[in-house]
């Protein structure tokens, strides 16, 4: 289902080789919580997409927890930006700013962390709209 959503979107959007229910299992447990379902089917179908201009429109497994952990833990950012706990990021735009879904309170809405002003906005009502949008419109700043 995933795999055709994105390409109806963007033809020549490249699906990496699908996990597996172990490594997601790993990721939740290291992650703290489950992923969103539409998140854990689509890695499922393809660890991850990369659409126009090679943006990883959605990590593989492996980002997804490696950036969360750094982000969540990073004393540093504790000092720049509001915290992250509430964060689950699972994409990019190649610059910089990072796609997400709200964990606390758990929603379908995606959002857009921008690393430049520290804020956080809606760009998507779910999963789907943000594949729509994202492979669709392409560029670094589709969102703004």
């Amino acid at each position: 289902m995933w795999r055709q959503v994105a390409l109806e979107a963007f033809s020549d959007a490249d699906f990496r080789d699908p996990a597996d229910e172990s490594q997601l299992a790993e990721a939740e447990r290291k992650l703290g919580g489950e992923l969103p379902a539409g998140l854990r089917q689509l890695l499922l179908e393809g660890n991850g997409i990369v659409g126009q201009s090679s943006v990883d429109t959605v990590w593989g497994i492996e980002q997804i927890v490696e950036q969360n952990l750094y982000f969540r833990s990073d004393s540093s950012f504790a000092q720049l930006y509001m915290p992250f706990d509430a964060l689950l990021f699972f994409g990019d735009n190649g610059g910089g700013d990072q796609f997400a879904f709200i964990q606390t309170p758990r929603r379908p809405d995606v959002f857009v962390w921008e690393h430049e002003t520290d804020s956080r906005r809606w760009v998507a009502r779910d999963l789907r709209d943000y594949l729509g949008r994202s492979l669709a419109e392409g560029g670094d700043d589709w969102y703004q």
